[in-house]
């Protein structure tokens, strides 16, 4: 018999009138109490011996001081619990609790594990900077996978633990042993989750969407914000967010402008009259977007798009590094082409013509006066 046995034995004897429950819950909590002690002081000491080095050390210990702390009570509650006075059955129940509880840490290590790694990865890139293909490439298939394995770690922790439980084990072998209507109720149910699921693992891949690319979803325009295990935020130009679930964009067409490069090509279109000079305006155009910083230096033209019966149609194209810069690229061009046109042509603005019709007025009208005349000769 060992030491600690000896001890709650004679321990037992002499407050025997407790119930065993009562004993247990008391050295439980005693044990709990004094682990999260230890776990303090020990955290201290480790902190202070790496305070001027190793600062990844420092790093891993802030991130997982939580789930030491769970792993020091755990194991301090097992070992007070194979010397406790429990009953056969209790000490059954107690011994599924803690094979439950053991996957459960095992599950919230191997996230832990996952979290840092990727973190690790990640710090090498950059998504704040104007050329950041790559990084966003990056970010997006290992935030994206990083979900992945979390919804996998939690649904394999679960199962595993719940199993430990022989009332749930042979539920679940008769579940799946039936291969009858519980299997497709439970199919049907956990579809979109499955769903969602490879979605995700497909964008990993392929990724036709990556944080912050600059799509249009429904009509609106946007940049990718966030993308979760079951959705995607969109951040809409007035602020406003669309939550799209993950699913939709392998299953629905959308438009991605960045998606081989960051830089973007804004349109401008303009209607004026026929008048207007167009060489005159894309010579300004090139002197203008010279003054202009966010303009990229790459692409600056003026095309006539279209001829209606009153106006033409001027289509400006501006290059810019990223789509936030585009936009408002293509506000000050628009701008400025506006304000050239209105003070150096303004005859050139659009305009309806009615000469015409009052050519065609002033001959009606003096029709009518000679009939009027004629009625009046022949009434005197």
């Amino acid at each position: 018999m060992s030491l600690s046995e000896n001890f709650i034995g004679r321990l037992s004897d002499a407050i025997g009138w407790v119930p065993a429950w009562s004993i247990t819950a008391t050295m439980l909590v005693a044990v709990a109490i004094a682990a999260v002690v230890f776990h303090g002081v020990a955290l201290r000491i480790l902190t202070a011996a790496f305070s001027r080095r190793a600062i990844y050390v420092q790093t891993l210990l802030r991130r997982t001081h939580r789930l030491t702390r769970v792993i020091t009570i755990f194991a301090a509650c097992a070992l007070v619990l194979q010397a406790a006075p429990l009953s056969e059955e209790a000490r059954s129940l107690w011994s599924s609790v803690l094979g439950a509880a053991l996957f459960a840490i095992a599950g919230w290590i191997a996230i832990s594990a996952v979290h840092i790694a990727s973190d690790v990865y990640l710090a090498r890139f950059r998504i704040d900077v104007a050329d950041n293909l790559r990084a966003r490439k990056h970010v997006t298939q290992i935030r994206i996978l990083r979900r992945v394995a979390d919804t996998t770690i939690v649904l394999l922790s679960l199962g595993a633990g719940l199993m430990t439980f022989e009332s749930v084990r042979q539920y679940g072998v008769s579940i799946f042993a039936s291969a009858g209507a519980a299997g497709l109720v439970l199919g049907f149910a956990a579809r979109p989750v499955l769903e969602n699921l490879i979605a995700g693992i497909q964008i990993a891949v392929t990724q036709p969407i990556r944080i912050d690319d600059a799509v249009v979803v429904e009509g609106e325009w946007g940049w990718i914000e966030e993308i979760t295990g079951t959705y995607v935020v969109i951040r809409i130009w007035d602020w406003r967010r669309l939550v799209v679930p993950l699913s939709y964009f392998i299953q629905n067409p959308f438009t991605n402008w960045t998606r081989e490069s960051s830089s973007i090509i804004g349109t401008v279109f303009l209607h004026a009259d026929y008048t207007l000079p167009v060489e005159e305006l894309r010579a300004y155009l090139s002197e203008l977007v010279k003054e202009q910083p966010l303009w990229d230096g790459k692409v600056a033209v003026v095309q006539v798009t279209d001829a209606t019966d009153r106006t033409i149609e001027i289509r400006a194209l501006v290059s810019a590094r990223t789509s936030p810069d585009a936009w408002d690229l293509r506000c000050n061009v628009r701008e400025k082409l506006v304000a050239w046109i209105r003070e150096n042509r303004p005859g050139s603005l659009p305009q309806v013509r009615s000469s015409a019709i009052g050519d065609e007025r002033t001959r009606a009208n003096g029709a009518i006066g000679d009939v009027v005349m004629e009625n009046a000769g022949d009434m005197n």
